[in-house]
């Protein structure tokens, strides 16, 4: 046989066998440990996700899933190695609206692209957030706060888990629509500014609502009001923004499961599945509804990645009227 024809023949077993391994490989799929990233420090949403989803994953799959968080640059860090990782399946992260849209048209050099190098499976929630406030402020609504801000313009500082997450962006569209001269402190995660906040090292801080409704109901915040449209079940006394002082405001982060792009498409199909199935669980939705999340069941990954593309879109366009595009 000449040599084109050896050639060819390699290339026709190639492609016969290719889509033969990589479903060898989904039904081998866990046969070691799986990392599972956090982009943030302990104490958040994304870190009660991931243990939930760990645990359940490990038990329906057989094999470990390891929850380790590496904080730093609202999300960057972590979504980098993630993107530079092996796409075979073995490292997964939760990745926010933060780490997959809104950090395109923040970030001048991002050194990941979210619609290249990263592979959304599943949606897992919106997240509400709550701002809140030091109880030691004199601020009991909207109006003081804004009143206090404008009596003291550079004074009145807020935190974030970095700059360009969903934290920061809600407390720079806070400060354009009043005109507020306020002061950004950030942190590598939720917890370690509300601990700040309790301790009165900063002021306000727009925070998603599970790490905050534990220091809400034990008065060490005071909450002013909800970012979505309706009023969130865990905290059901808390009106949103929009009927108390900030008209039309309506914001949630959404948090997904996510791996590194190009893994074999029957891999992220079978953890798409396992997580549907798990996300189904009337007993988990409960479990997330009163800790102040809204569960959602995930379309399937193909669809995932336009919904992640319309709104790497529809956050940048937000990003650059609240003035924060490329601005780190």
């Amino acid at each position: 046989m000449k040599v084109a024809g050896i050639v060819a023949l390699a290339a026709i077993v190639l492609i016969v066998t290719a889509p033969q391994r990589a479903y060898a490989q989904a039904d081998d799929y866990p046969n070691r440990p799986v990392n599972f990233t956090v982009p943030f420090a302990p104490g958040g949403v994304t870190g009660l996700f991931a243990r939930l989803l760990g645990q359940k994953l490990e038990q329906r799959l057989g094999k470990p899933f390891i929850v380790e968080h590496r904080p730093g640059g609202g999300g960057v860090t972590a979504a980098t190695a993630v993107a530079r990782a092996t796409p075979d399946g073995y490292n997964i992260m939760m990745a926010s609206s933060t780490v997959l849209a809104i950090n395109v048209t923040v970030r001048k050099n991002l050194p990941y692209d979210p619609r290249k190098e990263l592979t959304p499976i599943a949606l897992l929630a919106r997240v509400p957030f709550v701002l809140v406030v030091n109880p030691a402020l004199p601020v009991h609504s909207v109006a003081d706060l804004v009143k206090l801000a404008k009596e003291k313009p550079g004074q009145i500082s807020f935190g974030t888990p970095g700059p360009g997450t969903f934290h920061h962006l809600n407390a720079e569209m806070f400060k354009g629509l009043f005109g507020l001269n306020l002061v950004h402190v950030p942190y590598k995660g939720s917890a370690p500014g509300l601990a700040d906040l309790t301790a009165g090292h900063i002021q306000m801080m727009f925070c998603d609502v599970p790490p905050a409704k534990a220091l809400i109901e034990a008065g060490k915040i005071r909450a002013l009001g909800v970012t979505t449209s309706e009023r969130v079940k865990a905290v059901a006394n808390i009106p949103p923004l929009a009927e108390v002082g900030i008209p039309n405001y309506n914001t949630a982060s959404w948090h997904t499961i996510t791996t590194t792009g190009g893994t074999p498409k029957p891999i992220v199909d079978k953890l798409a599945a396992e997580i549907r199935t798990i996300m189904s669980d009337p007993e988990v939705q409960k479990l997330l509804s009163n800790d102040g999340t809204l569960p959602q069941i995930s379309p399937p990954p193909d669809e995932l990645r336009k919904f992640v593309d319309a709104e790497i879109v529809r956050w940048g366009e937000v990003v650059t009227k609240a003035g924060l595009a490329q601005s780190q």
